[in-house]
């Protein structure tokens, strides 16, 4: 594997504006590495190589004039996962019912990153609508877990942490409403951001779950991540879930001491359930931060166990409401088969959506119908509040919060799928944070006896990123790492 596809976001970008490489340069050993082993990871849905050579040559010419100004990701080429809209570029979410369909804009984050020099590899496969935690669900093919190609790559933002891992991107867009960020971060031995609700705009990201979706970075370093951050994060009028509190400095800071924060311990993450693998790892990761001088608290969060449960109905319900303008009239697929407005409406979304689409979509009507909205949603809402609150209360006694990212390993593609139930439950560490809106992030801490990455998670307080970024990268300076080559690699 050639050297350029192992370089950090951070150097590709001195690089190119050094004129040591050329954004071309840059671009065409990406390709290349995608042609090679994109066909053991299926990362990819579509590879956008005309346009990004194109726009590559383009940056090379202004950096020759001298007239370029210069931004955080000069000639760095990015994946972006098939839920966020680029202009004139297919956007599928992973579905049928959105084949063929060309966005006639850019959303307000592809807009950012192009502002700051980033070129843009392709759009990476995912679950359909984001629905999944595995990318078994899209319409088109499941994406392999680089480290073991008969395995998962988590989800619903697999594609995208697969071309991370895989050296095929060096950074990379997701999305998440549950864990869509974090948890394929973790299966795939990446870096994983979600911000605090309201930090980025959604404006362009399509719509799952309104009070819960997110766009977040994926990259191979902390550095990385939080370079990506600083291009996205900031107030846009489009979105009014947007917050108007301007971003912080997310690189400034991040070399700053961690001695004497507080890191809790929720005495509800490390129960029954924990692979015993994962745990041993998140053990010696405590010893780590004792050792940079934290201090480690046992806290509490009690509504925990309810937090599958709450998303599990909160998010349907919003998912039930969002998809229903998938209709056959306004864009979109249409069924050929109907002889008038019902049936055209009926055949459409039965062609269009895949089965887990259709089995939130029904659990989402349920608990909207008249005589258990009060049983269901309203409860769920209330709950919600308090697990929220618990978060308050913990962040009264500690700084940020310490624990895994999922409870087990990557598991085999077809392991889960008949079992619904256990597939949600790869969520249980990581939906509570989009259910109180704060910002989590996935920081590979080992690897398991069988080659399997393994993760832990921080939380933090609301827009307390800089905060998050700062104890990730110590830790992942601390504990460094050493990736071991991935399995197509071994000569």
């Amino acid at each position: 594997m050639n050297e350029i596809c192992q370089l950090t976001i951070h150097e590709l970008r001195r690089r190119v504006v050094e004129k040591e490489l050329s954004a071309c340069e840059v671009s065409r050993n990406f390709l290349d590495r995608i042609e090679e082993v994109d066909q053991h990871t299926r990362a990819f849905l579509a590879v956008e190589a005309e346009q990004l050579l194109k726009d590559a040559a383009q940056l090379d010419k202004e950096i020759a004039s001298g007239r370029l100004k210069e931004g955080l990701l000069t000639g760095v080429p990015l994946a972006i996962k098939d839920t966020i809209v680029i202009q004139g570029v297919r956007t599928t979410c992973g579905s049928r019912i959105l084949e063929n369909y060309l966005p006639p804009y850019d959303a307000t984050a592809i807009q950012r990153l192009k502002a700051q020099g980033a070129l843009f590899l392709g759009k990476t496969n995912c679950d359909e609508f984001a629905m999944g935690s595995s990318t078994e669900n899209s319409a088109y093919f499941p994406t392999s877990n680089p480290w073991d190609l008969e395995a998962v790559p988590g989800g619903s933002s697999g594609g995208s942490a697969a071309a991370v891992a895989a050296w095929e991107a060096p950074g990379a867009l997701g999305s998440e409403t549950g864990g869509s960020i974090r948890q394929p971060a973790a299966f795939c031995g990446v870096v994983g951001l979600k911000p605090t609700y309201g930090r980025v705009s959604r404006f362009g990201l399509v719509a799952f779950a309104s009070s819960l979706d997110q766009l977040g970075p994926l990259a191979r370093t902390v550095d990385d991540t939080a370079l990506l951050l600083q291009a996205l994060a900031g107030p846009d009028d489009r979105d009014s879930t947007c917050s108007v509190q301007p971003a912080d400095d997310y690189l400034g800071g991040i070399d700053e001491d961690v001695k004497g924060l507080r890191v809790g311990l929720p005495t509800e993450w490390f129960g029954s359930g924990l692979d015993s693998q994962i745990e041993e790892r998140l053990r010696e990761a405590i010893q780590r931060l004792e050792g940079l001088g934290c201090e480690m608290v046992e806290v509490s969060l009690p509504h925990t166990e309810y937090a599958i449960a709450i998303y599990y109905i909160v998010a349907p319900a919003e998912a039930s409401s969002n998809l229903a303008r998938y209709d056959g009239v306004r864009y979109g697929h249409r069924s050929s088969h109907h002889e008038d407005l019902d049936t055209m409406f009926k055949y459409t979304r039965s062609e269009g959506f895949g089965a887990e689409v259709k089995r939130r979509i029904m659990v989402g009507t349920y608990v909207l119908s008249s005589g258990y909205y009060d049983a269901y949603f309203l409860k769920a809402s209330k709950v919600r509040t308090l697990l929220k609150n618990d978060y308050l209360r913990a962040f009264e006694q500690v700084d940020l919060l310490f624990g895994p990212t999922t409870p087990s390993l990557p598991f085999k593609i077809g392991e889960k799928t008949s079992d619904p139930l256990q597939m949600y439950l790869s969520d249980v560490y990581t939906a509570p944070a989009n259910l109180a809106g704060i910002p989590g992030l996935a920081l590979p801490c080992g690897y398991s006896k069988e080659g399997l990455p393994i993760s832990l998670q921080l939380q933090a307080p609301h827009f307390e990123e800089a905060k998050l970024l700062r104890l990730a990268h110590a830790l992942e300076q601390e504990l460094a790492v050493e990736r071991p080559p991935l399995p197509f690699d071994v000569s």
